[in-house]
């Protein structure tokens, strides 16, 4: 059997982002990963495993490096999961930049199961093979389900076998096809980093990570402890390192709630189907369907402790039948605060499996997964740019990433690799571009709208869920589906982007659900705009309050002042009759205005 801990991964669409932090108890079951992780390094530095192809127009200048550190890039990644390699194959696609991962174990797998849905895999699939990268086919995508099943019965009059049909495709990602799709546009450095943030741009140990206007010189430990530490000179460091990064800072001005906690215990596993009355089901799931919800608590029928313990913290199982008699099973709590346990997922898993009558007889694999959702944003005008957990980019009421991740990466880069062909670039501007790309203030709104949401769910017990759900899916395909997505480019997002759209979907879901649900939600929304989050709720879907702060570029013209005013000042003196010569202070600013004029219109 195979254990997989997964330290960030998905409602659906699981993603382990730091690998420092998974492990398998069966190692030969692993496989290598391939397109340039592997080979020999430019110079010889320690720790450093693989080339870059030698279509890198940088080689030669990451071949010639100052005696003062071990080797240099563009860009350096930190971290090596989905969100990791994406925005670095991004960037190396065009073979312009020198990209660097590190991560002292980038040749582990991918563990998770990642699952998504077909329309919005395809954005993502168009989106970067307009960047040349092909995530299309078979060795990317292993499984199809042409419909999605949920079952919400047990209250508001809904039986319990009753079960809710969405003729929306769903699909498995192999995680193997897509590592190695996202894993041929850079080079690898088998090592991690060893700072952390005390402050906005300010590290410690001292000296272990150090910025300045052309770049970043950074240490690294290699996988060997009693290696000394690499250094590395880049002109961006990205932290992919996880929801809990040490390196990215968490915004501590804008009001926000605390995370809260999606835990899940997954089994993947082989039913006895000797006594199935019918081989096209596994107990009620149909093996032509994907499971997304079962909300169903009759499992627990009969014992009043445990049906109670159900319906204050409720989970849910999901299912992905795979090839025969294999699926995929897992029992998750969607969110709350504090997290359920582990355990209590994995009982929960196993007494729904028996009451329906689903006879296990091999487990192969188990995961656990942990995805903190919600809470702050990353910190404004900090030269590390924070990209998937590390920059929130998780959704706040569902989990999902992989996809957002995916998209938010072409968007990012692209801010990079625009700033980086100029001249002379401003890596300030390089990064706060690209957290605009991916925090832009209409995002902001609608991540906003949807931390409600987050926040509303962790309030239901099991009976207020299944109405949620069952109103929720009663709305047409383009309204929930858009919430799902959440995030700019992705499969029917447009009809969240504003504020008009939020407030129309938020009205025609509220008609939808069952009356206490519906009363419970409209309280809700008046306590939480009054008491939390500084209004942002009613920002999302009103166009009475302020933008939220933005993430562009603002140059620091403090030491600069009213140039106007001065200039002014320089020609009135020079005209002044009341003075023989011109004093010196003024005579130094009058040389200076020059390059003062110089240096603003750089900045704009």
């Amino acid at each position: 059997m195979r254990i997989i801990v997964a330290a960030t991964t998905l409602l659906v669409t699981h993603e382990l982002t730091n690998f420092s932090n998974a492990f398998t108890s069966n190692p030969t079951a692993r496989r290598s990963s391939v397109g340039g992780a592997t080979g020999t390094s430019l110079r010889r530095p320690r720790g450093i495993v693989s080339a870059a192809p030698a279509s890198y127009k940088q080689l030669n200048a990451a071949s010639s490096n100052s005696d003062e550190w071990d080797d240099s890039c563009d860009v350096l990644v930190l971290g090596s999961g989905p969100a990791g390699c994406a925005i670095a194959s991004v960037l190396g696609a065009n073979g312009n930049l020198d990209v660097v991962v590190a991560n002292q174990v980038f040749e582990a797998d991918w563990v998770p199961n990642y699952g998504v849905w077909k329309d919005e895999w395809k954005t993502i699939t168009d989106r970067y093979e307009s960047v040349g990268i092909d995530l299309k086919g078979g060795d990317v995508i292993d499984r199809e389900w042409p419909v999605t099943d949920c079952y919400f019965g047990g209250s508001y009059d809904i039986p319990t076998e009753d079960r809710a049909r969405f003729d929306r495709p769903y699909c498995r990602v192999n995680r193997f096809g897509l590592k190695e799709s996202l894993t041929k546009n850079f080079r690898v450095v088998e090592a991690n980093h060893i700072s952390e943030a005390i402050g906005i741009n300010m590290f410690k140990p001292t000296g272990s990570l150090v910025h300045d206007e052309d770049g970043t010189t950074i240490k690294l430990q290699p996988k060997d402890a009693d290696a000394p530490p690499l250094t590395m000179r880049t002109k961006i460091v990205i932290d992919t390192t996880g929801h809990e990064t040490k390196l990215t800072l968490k915004d501590s001005i804008e009001p926000h709630t605390p995370p809260g906690f999606q835990i899940a215990y997954g089994a993947l596993v082989e039913v006895d189907e000797s006594q199935s009355p019918n081989l096209s089901m596994i107990g009620p799931y149909d093996k032509e369907a994907m499971t997304l919800f079962d909300y169903r608590t009759d499992h627990f029928d009969g014992d009043e402790s445990a049906s109670i313990k159900a319906t204050k913290a409720p989970t849910f199982m999901y299912a992905m039948p795979l090839e025969g008699n294999k699926i995929f099973f897992e029992e998750t709590s969607l969110v709350a605060r504090p997290a359920v346990s582990f355990q209590e997922c994995k009982d929960r898993c196993f007494r729904r499996l028996e009451h329906l009558g689903i006879d296990v007889s091999k487990v192969e694999e188990e995961e656990y997964c942990y995805i903190p959702m919600g809470g702050a944003l990353p910190a404004r005008d900090q030269r590390i740019l924070g990209f998937g957990g590390a920059a929130a980019m998780v959704h706040p009421s569902t989990g999902y990433h992989l996809c957002r991740a995916l998209m938010g990466a072409t968007d990012a880069a692209k801010a990079i690799q625009e700033e980086l062909t100029l001249e002379k670039p401003n890596l300030d501007r390089a990064v706060a571009s690209a957290y605009n790309a991916l925090w832009s203030q209409g995002n902001i709104r609608q991540r906003n709208f949807a931390t409600f949401g987050g926040e509303f769910l962790m309030e239901q017990d099991v009976v207020g869920l299944r109405g949620f759900f069952d109103g929720f899916f009663k709305l047409p395909l383009e309204l929930w589906g858009g919430f799902l997505a959440g995030w700019p480019g992705l499969a029917y997002n447009e009809n969240h982007e504003s504020w008009a759209k939020r407030i129309w979907f938020g009205l025609s879901f509220i008609v939808k659900l069952p009356f206490p649900v519906a009363l419970d939600m409209f309280l809700s929304i008046v306590t939480y705009s009054i008491f939390n989050e500084g209004w942002s709720l009613i920002g999302s879907v009103t166009p009475f309050l302020d933008d939220p702060p933005s993430y562009e570029y603002k140059p620091n013209n403090d030491r600069v002042g009213d140039v106007a005013a001065k200039k002014e000042a320089v020609g009135m003196i020079r005209q002044s009759k009341a003075f023989a010569e011109m004093p010196t202070e003024v005579a130094v600013l009058s040389s200076s205005m020059e390059t003062i004029d110089k240096e603003m219109t750089e900045q704009v």
